[in-house]
């Protein structure tokens, strides 16, 4: 299994000068969401772009496929132990027909994923988790698992309809905090909210209405052991899952604004739930 070693190596490379060789078709057409979505999740890969990102993947214990570097970051990675799996340098050029976009970080791997731990093993080892319904953008997802890393949220539950946390855009604007913190998604909802309340959840239900509690007020016990419930960015959540949880909760707004991003609005909320906690460290 590829990782980072203490002493420092010298890294063979492969030169591809063809953007349609086939030993790089693991990293063809990046941008094109739809495709991707259909083919990673599917044979068991994904992509992740940047050098933090990708030592962060490998110090998690995912398992390489291969790397795609620009030729001239090649020495980069001599600090990696990079197993069976190959490393392929290209030009810039090269690297921006293959994937569509200019690979301006300079370094891709693609990665095996691993089996999805139940929603169960989850809520047995947390305190404090983040349920998403429907988030589907990208980009917000990998905020808030930024977010949740950061600001004390021990797992992040998604309904069967989220975005998938291992696409390249949000393992990148999670800045590879997606594999630090643990997922796993409902098979049901929002029945499946009724698993997080036997567990001894309370779910909390974020809601602009206007009645619902200002989430500085919640009770102790509600804080305890806090499941926060989010929805997608516009719609929200729908009023089956709101229908579902303990209690709804407002973060106040001031100026006439109605809401906060969902992505801002996680990270506002998640650091008020845990305003209390012991430091562990500097942000």
């Amino acid at each position: 299994m590829g990782g980072v070693s203490d002493a420092p190596t010298t890294t063979s490379a492969v030169q591809i000068t063809d953007p349609e060789d086939p030993r790089i078709a693991d990293y063809r057409a990046l941008t094109d969401v739809e495709l991707r979505t259909r083919w990673e999740p599917p044979n068991g890969l994904f992509i992740a772009e940047g050098e933090l990102v990708l030592r962060r993947a490998l110090r998690a214990g995912y398992r390489p496929r291969s790397f795609l570097v620009d030729a001239k970051r090649v020495d980069q990675l001599g600090d990696l132990d990079t197993g069976d799996a190959p490393v392929y340098a290209a030009s810039p050029a090269v690297l921006e027909r293959a994937t569509g976009f200019h690979v301006h970080r300079g370094v891709l791997g693609s990665f095996h994923r691993r089996e999805l731990p139940s929603v169960s093993a989850v809520l047995d080892a947390a305190r404090r988790v983040v349920v998403l319904e429907d988030v589907n953008n990208h980009t917000n997802l990998g905020a808030i698992f930024r977010g949740a890393a950061a600001l004390g949220i021990d797992a992040v539950l998604l309904s069967p309809t989220c975005a998938d946390p291992l696409y390249r855009r949000s393992v990148r604007v999670s800045m590879g905090e997606v594999f630090a913190v643990p997922y796993a998604k409902f098979e049901t909802w929002p029945a499946g909210l009724a698993e997080v309340r036997a567990a001894g959840f309370a779910v909390l239900a974020m809601t602009p209405a206007p009645d619902a509690v200002p989430i500085q007020r919640l009770t102790p016990a509600q804080r305890h052991r806090a499941a926060l419930l989010l929805g997608a960015e516009g719609p929200g959540l729908t009023p089956a899952a709101q229908a579902a949880s303990d209690v709804r909760v407002v973060i106040p707004m001031r100026r006439g604004v109605d809401s906060l991003n969902v992505a801002a609005a996680s990270a506002v909320a998640f650091w008020e739930l845990g305003r209390d906690d012991p430091p562990s460290g500097s942000g």
